[in-house]
């Protein structure tokens, strides 16, 4: 018999009637009706954000197709907000605990992963990951809320994947009412504790222009999610396209590099549009969006590779496809605003401020038990 037991430490073990003096204090529920004039009177803070301009409390659909590296992503942002240190290697984000639901996953894998994505940094004990846990409907909700309630200072819960947590739809509903319950569960946890949910999720295999519809299963999933995440492959210089939408996030796409050998999701300089072309096309792109009204000669003189008449023929393809606008001179434009622009900082296409307003300059760092999931003291000889 071992001298050292592992006891089994996982999301199941939420006491059915734990002891009142053990249990953390619960959460006032918060208040759901206003006169008018009480609403316009009172003072709400501003959302708080797990990735800045990207993920704010709230549910949000991370979806995609299968092996476009949904779980690299989800685990790099669980690790970046867990540390407090950059999200996609660019975006700064306030540390905070953060519950890891890897229910595809095996513990090997997990650490075959994190291994590669840490690097030689240290691992961040505030992150919890978790390979097991009931649906919602069967108590996942419950054990869930027990983590959360003993980690008040909480900044991001993922769930990998989402069909695992949803459990068997009621009978006598329809398809879209299914799915919008299935995704309540999910979103009234966020917007009990104030925190992001991420649902990692799956697209449908047939394309559409519009990335709202690709997300498998009825528009009751996205409908009732705060906001939808589709990370698509991309043809050029980038390997994924990020596609952004939401109540607290305004509409915008973000070129991805994917990183083999670190695993790593990377944001791109510039707009989507940059990464996403030839480089013939990229490089004409990034001259006229620095001179607009340029003609085909300017571009020429400014790309010695390029001969004249190959830009001028490349020009007026990029005009016939959009990416360029072609006044009666002869001269070249960006065809909108935006690309006139660039791209700002990622927290501005939100709104939110590169430092938000729950961050504090220094973020620290909470140290928490893994015994913790299941409410259970310490166990003597367990590793650290």
């Amino acid at each position: 018999m071992s001298g050292n037991p592992i006891p089994p430490l996982h999301l199941y073990s939420v006491p059915k009637e734990p002891q009142a003096p053990e249990a953390p204090p619960k959460r006032e529920r918060p208040r759901t009706a206003w006169t008018a004039d009480q609403l316009m009177a009172a003072e709400f803070p501003e959302p708080k954000w797990a990735v800045p301009g990207i993920l704010a409390e709230g549910v949000s659909l991370l979806a995609g197709p299968p092996k476009v590296g949904k779980s690299w992503l989800s685990l790099g942002l669980g690790l970046s907000v867990a540390a407090g240190t950059h999200a996609f290697d660019s975006v700064p984000v306030k540390s905070g605990p953060v519950l890891y639901l890897a229910l595809e996953d095996t513990p090997r894998r997990l650490q075959t992963r994190m291994g590669k994505l840490l690097g030689d940094q240290e691992a961040p004990a505030g992150l919890t990951l978790v390979t097991e846990c009931p649906p919602f409907p069967q108590g996942g909700s419950e054990a869930i809320a027990g983590w959360l309630d003993r980690n008040p200072d909480a900044r991001m819960v993922v769930i990998d994947v989402f069909a695992k947590m949803r459990g068997q739809s009621p009978q006598g509903v329809s398809a879209y009412d299914a799915d919008y319950v299935a995704v309540g569960h999910a979103k009234r946890l966020a917007d009990h504790y104030g925190i992001a949910v991420v649902l990692v999720h799956h697209v449908r295999k047939m394309a559409s222009e519009d990335f709202l519809t690709e997300v498998s299963g009825t528009n009751g999933i996205a409908g009732a999610a705060d906001a939808t995440l589709v990370l698509k492959r991309a043809r050029g210089q980038a390997d994924g396209i990020l596609h952004v939408t939401g109540r607290d996030v305004n509409e915008a796409e973000y070129a991805l590099s994917f990183q083999e050998a670190s695993g790593a999701w990377h944001l791109l300089d510039g707009p989507v549009t940059d990464h996403t072309v030839g480089d013939t096309r990229a490089a004409i792109l990034k001259f006229v969006r620095a001179n607009p009204g340029a003609r085909p000669k300017d571009i020429a003189d400014a790309l010695p590779q390029s001969d004249t008449n190959t830009i001028r023929r490349t020009c007026s393809r990029m005009a016939a496809d959009g990416q360029l606008a072609k006044d009666g001179s002869g001269r070249y434009y960006p065809d909108t605003e935006t690309r006139t622009q660039g791209v700002p900082e990622v927290s501005q296409l939100s709104d939110c401020p590169v430092t938000s307003p729950d961050q504090h300059e220094r973020p620290g760092q909470l140290q928490q038990e893994l015994s913790g999931l299941s409410g259970a003291s310490e166990v003597e000889g367990m590793a650290p």
